[in-house]
């Protein structure tokens, strides 16, 4: 295990982490990485990041495509690396409690070791809501997404399906329809519980349809999606479509701090609440990317979260050090 006593602990190696690691760590502080899965969190997932900036396909004199846009997982590796070559240090572990004591942060991983930092930044992100049905996670990538604005580009003028009833169901349908004019929005109640300003434009969008009652039971297809089965007031039927988004809300990865007793305020999403420096209620407590309140949920927001989130940290630890530029 490497080192336990350090500057600067970050919880989540997803955008928001990565980069935290990378500013920290360059700007000479000990920082240790904790990420229970492999560094990058759900970009790993995302085929081909069209609109990240500055990645885009590489043509030659007569049009044609040399190299296309990077997939989620090469960027994730190149952040990873970067953050290495700066010095951060890694850990593949799980963080079952956060505590403070003293002015010291205490990170207990499983298997009852402990990591001290008196600064930490919580990037562990934000989890999509599932509708847990049978082919879900089979076609995950292959028809179904949890991202219009990430994946709809790969759907343009096919038949797309969009499950929710929220705000961000009702944007995301919205968004998709200025890319197909077959957009049907399945929504389980009798009404939207968006805004009513989000739920009316979605109404009187001519290339969206609306069915509300209506449930969905299973995702079908072959090596990609190619159907849906669909309930409406108990009357099963099966319905060809090129795609799902499925927008059933998100759960924050908030439990280190609703679970503990630090100061840090959550909204009543379960998001951590900050201000414009990722600062939280606790001293010395960052929250950047996915779980922050408010944020933007897209890989170049959750990077520069992460860049402020670090410069913020090493301003307090330097203050705690009397080190303060003034």
């Amino acid at each position: 295990m490497p080192d336990s006593n350090v500057d600067l602990l970050i919880i989540g190696a997803g955008p928001a982490g990565l980069t935290a690691a990378q500013y920290a760590a360059r700007a000479n502080l000990k920082v240790l990485v904790i990420e229970q899965l492999s560094p990058g969190g759900q970009v790993l997932l995302i085929d081909a990041l069209e609109n990240y900036p500055g990645n885009v396909e590489q043509k030659d004199a007569k049009g044609n495509v040399i190299t296309g846009a990077r997939t989620g997982f090469e960027l994730m590796q190149d952040m990873h690396n970067q953050a290495l070559a700066f010095g951060a240090v890694f850990l593949d572990e799980m963080v079952t409690k956060l505590e403070k004591e003293g002015g010291m942060f205490t990170a207990t991983l499983s298997g009852e070791k402990k990591c001290t930092a008196p600064a930490v930044i919580i990037a562990t992100g934000a989890a999509h809501r599932k509708l847990n049905i049978p082919g879900e996670e089979v076609f995950s990538g292959r028809g179904v997404s949890y991202c219009a604005t990430c994946d709809g580009s790969f759907f343009k003028d096919k038949k797309i399906f969009v499950a929710g009833g929220g705000d961000a169901a009702c944007d995301a349908a919205q968004y998709l329809s200025r890319l197909s004019p077959q957009v049907i929005i399945v929504h389980r109640r009798d009404r939207f519980r968006a805004q009513q300003a989000l739920a009316d434009r979605v109404m009187h969008n001519k290339h969206i349809e609306v069915r509300f009652n209506t449930i969905i039971k299973e995702i079908k297809g072959e090596k990609k999606m190619t159907s849906l089965l669909l309930e409406c007031k108990g009357e099963a039927y099966e319905e060809d479509a090129d795609a799902i988004f499925i927008s059933a809300g998100m759960i924050p990865q908030s439990s280190l701090v609703q679970d503990s007793a630090l100061a840090a305020a959550i909204d009543e999403s379960g998001y951590i609440i900050t201000d414009q420096k990722m600062a939280s209620a606790e001293a010395g407590l960052f929250a950047a990317g996915d779980v922050r309140s408010g944020a933007f949920r897209q890989i170049v927001v959750a990077a520069g979260e992460g860049a402020v989130a670090a410069h913020s940290a090493a301003g307090y630890i330097d203050e705690l050090r009397g080190n303060a530029y003034v």
